[in-house]
């Protein structure tokens, strides 16, 4: 896409002054503030109204930058060389004198870090003398933004700014993996498991639902659309949306696909725009059909779950 470079600078000006701008991502849009100051990590919780004891993911532009901040090794290297930029975060251990916020860590000795792809917040980074806090930019516990327009839609002006940069390409937000000692998965996202065990030629555990919050996106309830949803299903309630994994051969004002032919990349990008398309046209509850648990229909599964418990 052409980049503007002056809605950038814009965008420049209100972080160096440690304001809250919401940026895009190839994942999901951001809300995004300076990662090294307290005023603005404090302004990305408030706007949120996300819990306090729920870390804040920071971007950056390379892992070279990273080095002030955090430390590596081998298994962090192998995926950041094959994956980076792209829909991955590590959890990582702080160093001493590392600058991030404690707000950003909730105090904690780690840090949960991401290489964005987009080319307009890849831009916006190199400009910047510091990485960006930014978790998704949506109400906390409410269906991620993957457009401008619905960051607008769920948070009106009490946004500065809204950094324009089209449709989010892959639609769910990154896979979390925590690289410190034996990797495991603390959030299935858009890069699946498969790749990052392919990488590093070993099985990866998967904790997404631990008793305890530990990072980004572990929260029971997340990614609800406001209304009540129903996952396998086969019937249907009166006055019921139907969501469907692919196009069915009935065309009814209530059914809804992801795909039209089932494919899980293309679901994964339209599930957050289809379930508030089905909130807005005024439907009390979702039903969902048997979605596949394979690849990318492990996150879709997983998002629906976790919406579920509204």
């Amino acid at each position: 896409m052409k980049i503007n470079l002056a809605n950038i600078k814009k965008a420049q000006k209100l972080l160096n002054k440690s304001e809250c701008v919401a940026i895009p991502t190839e994942t999901v849009y951001g809300l995004a503030g300076n990662a090294y100051s307290d005023k603005a990590c404090k302004k990305i919780y408030k706007i949120k109204k996300r819990p306090k004891n729920n870390p804040l993911i920071v971007h950056y532009l390379n892992n070279q930058i990273l080095k002030k901040d955090c430390k590596f090794n081998n298994d962090f290297l192998k995926l950041y060389k094959v994956f980076c930029p792209g829909p991955i975060t590590f959890i990582l251990n702080l160093k001493k004198n590392s600058k991030i916020s404690e707000i950003a860590t909730n105090k904690k000795n780690t840090l949960a870090v991401r290489f964005p792809k987009h080319p307009v917040t890849r831009n916006l980074l190199k400009i910047l003398d510091f990485p960006l806090a930014a978790p998704s930019a949506n109400p906390s516990s409410k269906l991620s933004a993957v457009s401008s327009s619905d960051v607008r839609d769920d948070f009106g002006k009490k946004i500065k700014y809204v950094l324009e940069g089209g449709k989010s390409s892959i639609g769910l937000e990154s896979t979390i993996v925590d690289i410190r000692n034996k990797p495991k998965i603390l959030r299935l996202g858009g890069l699946e498991v498969s790749a990052i065990e392919k990488t590093l030629k070993k099985k990866v555990t998967i904790n997404n639902n631990p008793s305890k919050v530990s990072s980004p996106g572990q929260l029971k309830l997340h990614y609800s659309p406001g209304i009540p949803i129903r996952l396998n299903v086969k019937n249907i309630k009166r006055k019921e949306a139907y969501l469907s994994i692919k196009k069915m051969k009935q065309n009814k004002s209530n059914y809804y696909f992801l795909s039209k032919n089932g494919n899980l990349r293309e679901a994964a990008k339209n599930l957050y725009s289809t379930l508030r398309k089905i909130k807005k046209n005024r439907y009390k509850s979702i039903a969902v059909s048997k979605i596949p648990i394979k690849g990318l229909g492990k996150t879709i599964n997983d998002r629906l779950r976790r919406a579920s418990k509204f």
